[in-house]
């Protein structure tokens, strides 16, 4: 994996943030990429993260904070979820039924397991290569004019 570099322009972040949801639908992916905006985890803590962390089983509410220990620091951080956070979860939790002690980031085909962060990697790139040289080409064309 590389070096990565800061979106700055707000245009960007938000076409970054849409990719997988307008552009290329994938609830897992613009899960995947809302979390990572709205939560601020390092990646190896999004995937470890489980459907009973930000969802209440017994009450079929999602959880507006929780406790997780960072895997790098090994400190506790208490995590909140905003309304972005906790809607992507939402319509994420809708399509795939998901039970209490699943990985929320899964592959389709195996929900045992979290996808690796190599995988992760790829679908944050992609997202971030697509929305960037979109916007590039955007103002380029519109400078010729």
């Amino acid at each position: 994996m590389g070096t990565t570099q800061p979106i700055r322009n707000k245009d960007e972040l938000a076409a970054f943030r849409m990719y997988y949801k307008n552009i290329h639908p994938n609830r897992r992916n613009y899960c995947l990429i809302v979390m990572g905006l709205n939560t601020a985890l390092r990646i190896s803590d999004l995937l470890k993260l489980k459907w009973d962390n930000v969802y209440n089983f017994e009450h079929h509410v999602f959880r507006s904070h929780f406790l997780i220990n960072e895997q790098k620091t090994g400190k506790n951080n208490y995590v909140t979820l905003n309304y972005n956070a906790t809607d992507a979860l939402r319509a994420y939790f809708n399509e795939r039924h998901p039970t209490e002690h699943e990985f929320i980031f899964t592959k389709a085909a195996c929900r045992r397991q979290p996808i690796n962060r190599f995988q992760a990697y790829r679908i944050v790139r992609t997202a971030a290569e697509e929305t960037v040289q979109d916007e590039r080409d955007e103002i380029y064309m519109n400078l010729e004019l």
